[in-house]
């Protein structure tokens, strides 16, 4: 019996975020012959600034977006969205605007599932949007919505005490072990936001993550979700 194709959103905070956080399950839910679409919310280079002045890193943004697409088209992504909110800066943005932009997209995508940042991120930009999608996901009448999942992303999920705030506590996983290379590939097109090893986002350590959240399942690789809300029957 052949699975019914699903729709899936992933809605990411910066260029990367999307691999870090569910880049396998991505490749897995094309694989499958789903239709993924990707929206990245912030440009992903001003913060490194004092203030935020695009001019100053025009081939920088340039460079990162070409990444995206190179990443997104290697993952089988069917439609990638760039926007230019400012990086790292999304709390000086209404909550109300970025709620808007992302029920936009699930208006015009209708997705089945969406994967997006956990609320204990370290980044603000990541908290910004966790709330944005539960905001813009809430579950009104006729909606075909049945799963919202929430990704880790190495050097901000873990960066962030548990005392502090709400764990990530994975609760779903993904068997990954057949699109680890294509993850691996799709973070190698984004060499410049990648760092070396011990750095929590270097090739090795989100390997070696990989690695340890399959071994929690008994599979030699996998993506860990918490999940947010699962609809039986939809």
């Amino acid at each position: 019996m052949t699975t019914p194709s699903r729709k899936v959103l992933v809605v990411a905070a910066h260029p990367d975020d999307e691999v870090l956080g569910c880049g396998a399950t991505i490749a897995n839910h094309s694989e499958r012959g789903d239709q993924v679409s990707v929206l990245i919310m912030a440009e992903g280079a001003t913060s490194r600034l004092s203030k935020r002045e695009r001019s100053v890193v025009m081939t920088e943004l340039t460079e990162l977006n070409s990444a995206a697409q190179i990443a997104n088209s290697i993952l089988g992504v069917k439609r990638l969205n760039l926007l230019d909110f400012p990086d790292n800066r999304m709390d000086s943005v209404d909550l109300l605007d970025v709620i808007k932009v992302v029920e936009t997209e699930i208006n015009e995508w209708q997705p089945d599932i969406v994967y997006t940042h956990h609320v204990g991120d370290v980044n603000i930009d990541h908290r910004v949007i966790h709330d944005a999608v539960i905001a813009a996901t809430r579950p009104l009448p006729g909606r075909q919505l049945q799963t919202i999942l929430f990704f880790e992303i190495a050097s901000s999920t873990e960066w962030r005490p548990a005392a502090s705030a709400y764990p990530f506590s994975p609760n779903w996983f993904v068997d990954i072990t057949s699109h680890w290379q294509k993850k691996k590939l799709a973070l190698e097109a984004y060499a410049s936001e990648m760092r070396s090893y011990p750095h929590p986002r270097s090739l090795e350590a989100v390997e070696y993550l990989a690695k340890w959240r399959g071994a929690s399942v008994g599979y030699h690789y996998a993506e860990a979700f918490m999940l947010g809300r699962h609809i039986l029957g939809a």
